[in-house]
Formats: C-alpha cells, structure tokens, sequence
C-alpha cells in the first residue's frame, strides 16, 4: 500500500491513515464490541460495504495499528486484531464518544452506553484492559 502523506503536520498524517469515515468505526468495534473477523465487523451497525472494509483494514494493517492472522482452529478465516500501536487510539474513541454524546443528542438518537459518565481516565484504562483481556483469552 503506498504510504504518501498530505504534508508532514502530525495531525494530518494521523487524519491520513485514520480520518476517513470508517478507519476508526472499525477500531472502535475492534477495541469496544471485540470483533475480530471480517464478517464481525462488516455486520455492525453503519453498514460498512465489503470492498471498503476489505481496503481500509488492508490500509490499518499497512500502518501496523491491526494485524491478521489465521484462526487456530480454522487457517481458512482470518482475524485482525489490535496493535499496541491501535490499542493507544483508546483516548480518541473514547473522546469522540464523550464528544458525540454530548454534542450530537440534539440530532440523532444516541445510544445511551453505559459507563461513559465515569471518569476519562477509567473508561479508557478499562477500555484497554478488557480488550487486552479478551486477546490474552483468545490466544
């Protein structure tokens, strides 16, 4: 995947690999919801089309913020799970929950999620311990 970059401004390179409508949908539902095939994560709720999945988890693996890997009991499915790399973008989705919850109830029915209402800091630790959890589990 080439990797060609808008300028060198660290927020623009950061919008370049995760600013696009869906790089960090998938994350969270990664990190949040711990899906880890490819059918898992295209069965989530905004609908994601296969060809765009298929590329921007080419696109996240190719900036090592998720990697795959064959199933143990079945080397014909793959799995993408998280990189410490992708496990530190916790702070964003969490920002951008608390950030959407507040400012988005206005325009659209969201959901009520439990816990956002505790400290930034423990949601986020939270957040990561349970996914490096349920990787540890899952290994």
């Amino acid at each position: 995947m080439k990797k060609e970059f808008r300028s060198g401004c660290p927020i623009s390179s950061a919008l370049d690999v995760v600013g696009d409508k869906w790089s960090l949908l998938i994350i969270r539902d990664m990190l949040i919801k711990h899906k880890k095939t490819f059918k898992e994560i295209s069965d989530s709720d905004e609908k994601i089309a296969p060809s765009i999945l298929s590329a921007r988890l080419k696109l996240l693996e190719s900036y090592k913020l998720l990697s795959k890997t064959k199933i143990p009991e079945n080397k014909k499915e793959n799995i993408y799970l998280l990189t410490e790399k992708g496990i530190r973008l916790t702070p964003i989705i969490v920002e951008f929950s608390l950030w959407g919850d507040t400012n988005m109830r206005e325009f659209n029915k969201i959901k009520d999620i439990e816990g956002l209402n505790s400290d930034k800091s423990y949601i986020i630790q939270s957040v990561e311990d349970s996914y490096n959890a349920m990787v540890l589990n899952f290994q």
